[in-house]
């Protein structure tokens, strides 16, 4: 994860921009801790290692617009997640077209897997690479919470300010996400 990090700090100070100090020392702060984060949430809807890294330093551009206003922020994990989560979803509505498939495979390589033997490792990646591609059969907006919710360990709060709805609205989307889930995955189990 050190690449988006490093990535989105080599971008910001080589920025046309004017900062103070404090700013820069303050932006340089949400990079270091958070890159990652908005990494994995902009990499689980695009399912592409650039585009996921373009998206993180456009998070970044997008608060050095609002570097005045740091100091205001209360939730700056809920603000940075719900800034990357728009410019995800501006890229895939310019775009229009679906993640690609393969790409499953690559997010499968990347989940934890140590301590465990090389066939323990084989079947948690297969086993991952099956949850995945279960998640991307959802509908989009059950995939959404999903994803802010397992991936990224936000509450029904924090999702309802990224998205932009209420707590209520998130958790019956979750509720239903997480029995068509169980569903996917009971009848692929079912038809080995």
């Amino acid at each position: 994860m050190e690449k988006p990090a490093t990535s989105a700090r080599e971008h910001l100070d080589h920025a046309d921009v004017t900062a103070s100090p404090t700013a820069e020392a303050a932006i340089a702060a949400l990079v270091d801790e958070y890159a990652g984060t908005l990494y994995r949430v902009a990499y689980s809807v695009l399912r592409n290692t650039a585009d996921a890294e373009d998206a993180v330093q456009e998070t970044y551009l997008r608060v050095l617009r609002h570097r005045d206003t740091l100091g205001e922020i209360r939730e700056p994990r809920v603000w940075l997640v719900r800034i990357v989560w728009n410019v995800v979803l501006d890229r895939k509505r310019r775009s229009k077209t679906r993640p690609e498939t393969d790409d499953v495979a690559d997010l499968a390589r990347l989940l934890p897997a140590s301590g465990l033997s090389a066939e323990e490792r084989a079947v948690s990646a297969q086993h991952h690479e099956h949850v995945l591609r279960a998640v991307e059969q959802l509908p989009a907006k059950e995939q959404r919470v999903l994803i802010l919710s397992a991936f990224e360990e936000l509450t029904s709060v924090e999702i309802a300010q990224v998205l932009g709805t209420t707590e209520s609205t998130v958790r019956s989307r979750l509720f239903r996400a997480r029995n068509l889930l169980s569903t996917l995955l009971g009848h692929s189990r079912s038809v080995r």
